[in-house]
């Protein structure tokens, strides 16, 4: 797998002050893509050990919230196995609860074209790694970038079809009803402050 960029210290991406990792290669092609350079599976540089271990160290700050996973396409299914390994390996490093000296832990959150639905098993990007991807994943926010549906009061995704969803909620929802994750989405709830877009 290669990336196309990293962002260190990303306020755009996700709560807080964050890494975020843009993977490449996407098939999708919407019009108006904001990072049409990562369409190729060949942009960038290779994933390499040594810069999963430098993410990891930028992660490991008081002052850094979690990590970001966007691109490209993290589930175009090349990419799913090229970030199985590191995103269980940054879930292991950083738990879900309560972080260091009490501060709150660090989340993952992941940005794709995809629906949820569109990740469940069955579904044409459900691979033999999704579920241990997902199983990582904190909030992912999905659903493809549509041009005409573009709205600049949405914080954290860009058109209005696109949903934020509280993975956690969700896993928790599914095993209480039995029913899939795709069939029990819980939305991820922003400050009230941001949805009244006053101050």
């Amino acid at each position: 797998m290669n990336y196309a960029e990293i962002k260190y210290s990303d306020i755009a991406n996700g709560e807080g002050v964050r890494t975020s990792l843009f993977v490449s290669g996407c098939r999708r092609g919407c019009p108006g893509c904001f990072n049409s350079g990562a369409w190729s599976f060949q942009a960038g540089e290779p994933f390499t050990p040594e810069v999963e271990d430098k993410i990891i160290e930028s992660l490991d700050h008081p002052f850094c919230d979690g990590l970001t996973v966007l691109g490209g396409e993290p589930m175009e299914p090349e990419n799913q196995r090229g970030l199985v390994d590191f995103l269980e390996r940054v879930r292991e490093r950083f738990p879900r609860g309560e972080g260091a000296n009490g501060s709150p832990a660090k989340t993952i959150w992941c940005f794709t074209g995809d629906t949820l639905d569109e990740l469940m098993p069955g579904a044409h990007h459900h691979t033999e790694v999704t579920d241990r991807l997902l199983n990582t994943i904190d909030i992912l926010v999905d659903g493809p970038w549509v041009q005409e549906l573009y709205d600049i009061s949405l914080r954290f995704h860009g058109s209005s079809n696109q949903r934020l969803i509280d993975l956690n909620a969700t896993r928790a929802a599914a095993a209480e009803q039995g029913v899939s994750l795709a069939e029990a989405v819980v939305p991820w709830r922003d400050e009230e402050v941001y949805s009244t877009h006053s101050m």
